[in-house]
């Protein structure tokens, strides 16, 4: 499968953006899907994930209430809402996939399969 994901710019402090990701190919509803981030000089890390089957979500602590990751398995595609954005969340956001028949939600990089080429958010304080 192929991942393309869009929506990144330019925010301030407080702001909201929402990105996407279209991905192409077959059974994309049996793929658990997640957003992850990487700065400069820093490792990549996850900010969200959705299982396949039951839509179920997990978040890491940095992102809990500000984002929200959601699917649309009739458009293969996943989205990631950022609100009241903050200027740590400047980095390049990526979309990732993996092939699963389990209902889970993984939060390594190493757990996917397929990832999208990446889209640059930067929030000005």
């Amino acid at each position: 499968v192929q991942l393309q994901a869009s929506g990144g710019g330019l925010v301030q402090a407080g702001g909201s953006l929402r990105l996407s990701c279209v991905a192409s190919g077959r059974d994309f509803i049996l793929y658990a899907l997640g957003w992850f981030r990487q700065a400069p000089g820093k490792e990549r890390e996850f900010c969200a994930g959705i299982s396949w089957k039951h839509g179920s979500t997990y978040y890491p602590d940095s992102v809990k209430g500000r984002f929200t990751i959601s699917r649309d398995n009739a458009k293969n595609t996943v989205t990631l809402q950022m609100d009241n954005l903050k200027s740590e969340d400047t980095a390049v956001y990526y979309c990732a996939a993996k092939y699963t028949w389990y209902d889970a939600i993984y939060s390594r990089p190493r757990d996917y399969d397929y990832w999208g080429q990446g889209t640059q958010v930067t929030v000005s304080s």
